[in-house]
């Protein structure tokens, strides 16, 4: 026992003997300190995102992935001389864009479930209008180039055929018929380096209706499930597209955005106008044209209001301010109550802090964010409320670390879902907390020791202070 006085008073009178000013320090680098384990949480949730990404991979492969969709567009084949006279004949394809383009979407989603992550998938049913004007055509072909008009296809394409639900048809005035894989050019890479895309071409040939200066109609059907996103490229040198569907909060993307969009509780409709100068890719050429269609594209992703991961990350980054704000809470206690509260009950305070984040992310991936938030916010107030009340032996101090901390929380909450308000909420708490700690420790003594604002020292067996 009398080791244990010897080592143990010496450390409490340290602490005791620290002036109110050297404490408030110390508890500020504290707070600096009780962030680090806020970046294992982070790992955490990044896992859980890159989690989530692999199961919607899985499920989405199955369905047909993200689809993106290119309308009917003339394929002609040519051939054009080498760039030496003894080189062989050059041979490519020549693609002509409809003048006029206007498609139809329709789209009726699902949510599949593994475990706890959810994927939307959906089903489509596309229609495709295209109005050819081949007045002038060629107008890019390479010099000496011939066109091959007997070989010529118009080409649907779409970025993963295994969505397929049913045949894809084209119907013009020479009749119906099943679009197949293409032969002039089976397949073209969208997209930059790092983003690729491919997408596939299915086509049937064109007929005696393509041929130099006619004009013709075509319009093609499909049926595809994906997931996540379908986009639709901007096929015509004026497109016009219409959507509709079940899911009620869209994301709208894409290069262009839609000119009309209505969210409604039923779902939601949009529609794109695409002017040809909007556009920004030729009405024919050769080469690699169709690729440069990708920044045209129309897309629409299904999309969570409040993804979980996300949320809690956004939580994280204010990790430090509301550690900070809790332990300037407890400091105005300790200083209004001149009752020392030693550095270890402030960590106490600061791993609670840090399992409300984990709480956070089991409940928001279960029940999702708003009721995970609600009950990992209640559970973590009420045990700080708790500690308050037993630290400094107080009810009353209890009930107001209550009343203090939810109002923190719920600002909070408030960070996370304002945000584009969440600077200006942010701020101006953080000035209202500091001010109004100003006020409740505008008496203190800051050059006083900590045993001094706690009272008189208590007396020893001896009868000595």
């Amino acid at each position: 026992m009398a080791e244990y006085s010897i080592l143990q008073v010496p450390v409490r009178g340290i602490f005791r003997s620290l002036s109110m000013g050297v404490k408030l320090i110390l508890i500020c680098f504290l707070a600096l300190f009780m962030t680090i384990p806020s970046f294992f949480v982070e790992g955490l949730v990044r896992e859980r995102t890159n989690r989530a990404k692999e199961v919607a991979n899985e499920i989405g492969n199955g369905v047909g992935g993200s689809q993106t969709f290119l309308g009917p567009t003339l394929a002609i084949p040519y051939t054009a001389p080498g760039s030496l006279p003894s080189a062989p004949l050059e041979r490519g394809t020549y693609f002509v864009f409809p003048a006029d383009g206007n498609a139809a979407i329709k789209t009726a989603t699902e949510e599949r479930h593994r475990s706890l992550f959810r994927v939307p998938v959906f089903q489509a049913d596309l229609v495709f209008d295209a109005n050819f004007d081949l007045t002038g055509v060629p107008a890019a072909l390479p010099k000496d180039g011939t066109l091959h008009w007997d070989g010529a296809e118009i080409l649907v394409g779409v970025s993963d055929p295994r969505g397929a639900l049913a045949d894809a048809v084209l119907t013009s005035d020479a009749g119906t018929v099943t679009l197949t894989p293409a032969k002039t050019i089976d397949s073209v890479v969208m997209g930059e380096q790092k983003e690729q895309q491919k997408l596939s071409l299915i086509g049937a040939q064109a007929g005696e209706q393509a041929k130099p200066g006619s004009k013709f109609h075509v319009k093609s059907v499909l049926r595809f499930s994906g997931a996540n996103r379908i986009a639709v490229l901007a096929y015509g040198k004026t497109t016009h597209l219409t959507a509709q569907g079940d899911w009620r909060t869209p994301g709208f993307d894409g290069g262009i955005p839609p000119v009309t969009r209505n969210l409604t509780e039923q779902g939601y409709t949009a529609a794109w106008s695409v002017p040809f100068i909007a556009r920004n890719v030729r009405s024919e050429g050769a080469g690699n044209i169709l690729a440069s269609l990708d920044t045209t594209s129309l897309g629409i992703s299904f999309v969570e209001v409040a993804d979980p991961y996300q949320s809690v990350d956004r939580s994280l980054k204010y990790a430090l301010l509301f550690l900070g704000m809790v332990f300037l809470s407890y400091f105005v206690f300790e200083a209004t109550t001149r009752k020392s509260v030693h550095p270890a009950q402030y960590v106490l305070v600061g791993i609670a802090q840090l399992i409300f984040y984990l709480l956070l992310l089991s409940f928001a991936e279960r029940i999702g964010f708003n009721y995970g938030f609600l009950i990992a916010g209640a559970a973590t107030v009420g045990l700080l409320s708790i500690n308050a009340a037993w630290i400094f032996e107080s009810r009353l101090q209890g009930v107001r670390a209550l009343a203090i901390f939810s109002l923190l929380y719920t600002m909070i909450y408030l960070l996370l879902t304002l945000e584009d308000n969440a600077l200006l909420v942010g701020s101006v708490a953080s000035f209202l907390v500091v001010a109004a700690a100003m006020y409740f420790t505008r008496t203190i003594d800051w050059s006083g020791s900590v045993s001094g604002a706690s009272g008189p020292v208590p007396v020893n067996q001896e009868g000595t202070r």
